[in-house]
């Protein structure tokens, strides 16, 4: 479990294919240092688990369901990666539970420069928008953010200095491809209300009255 608060942004020094698996090797002197063998680490918002360390770098192996799921495939040489390690217990949650389960791939539209800030906006697959809400919470990356905004599978989130500067965002530009995790506590409530994701079965009025409304 992760907390979306990157704690450093590592770089790529190798890649290699295994099978229909890719070993991802990260320098991260400070991750590193924290990490062993079989402990879990967020590489920009896809939980991995560490199968070899040395000095300053860490690799990881994507197989192939999560290489299908998200954009591990993508990574090259020189590539910046967010990173964070798993949550302990007793640490502070300073952004949302995420759990480093990537539930689809967005793409990057804009990147709009604001007096203080900048607006990214980030189009989803559509049948995700369900779980966006304004000022919900949605992970982009590995980055626990706030949305701002949303336009049909538009969702705009807006990005102060800080998170620019000690995230990849940076080098976000339309058509960049992202990683995207939504709220756990929204896709958990629709689970157990029985909600169901096909429109030929969405709610009817007789459902409303079994659960108690009687307007």
């Amino acid at each position: 479990m992760f907390t979306g608060i990157i704690q450093e942004v590592g770089t790529v020094i190798q890649t290699s294919k295994v099978g229909g698996g890719l070993h991802i090797t990260v320098r991260a002197p400070r991750a590193s240092a924290e990490l062993r063998v079989n402990d879990s680490v967020s590489i920009i918002g896809v939980c991995q688990t560490v199968i070899k360390r040395q000095g300053d770098h860490f690799t990881v192996e994507a197989v192939e369901e999560t290489l299908k799921k998200t954009t591990l495939g993508d990574l090259q040489v020189s590539t910046p990666v967010n990173l964070e390690l798993a949550l302990r217990l007793n640490d502070r949650v300073g952004g949302h539970l995420v759990q480093g389960h990537v539930d689809g791939v967005g793409v990057v539209r804009s990147v709009v420069r604001k007096e203080s800030s900048w607006l990214i906006s980030v189009e989803i697959p559509a049948e995700f928008t369900r779980y966006v809400i304004p000022v919900g919470s949605i992970a982009i990356d590995g980055v626990s953010l706030t949305v701002a905004s949303i336009q049909d599978s538009l969702v705009i989130v807006s990005i102060i200095p800080h998170t620019m500067e000690n995230t990849n965002f940076g080098n976000f530009k339309a058509g960049t491809r992202v990683n995207l995790e939504f709220d756990l506590v929204g896709k958990y409530i629709e689970r157990l209300a029985g909600v169901s994701t096909d429109s030929t079965r969405s709610l009817s009025r007789e459902k409303l009255r079994e659960w108690g409304y009687d307007g």
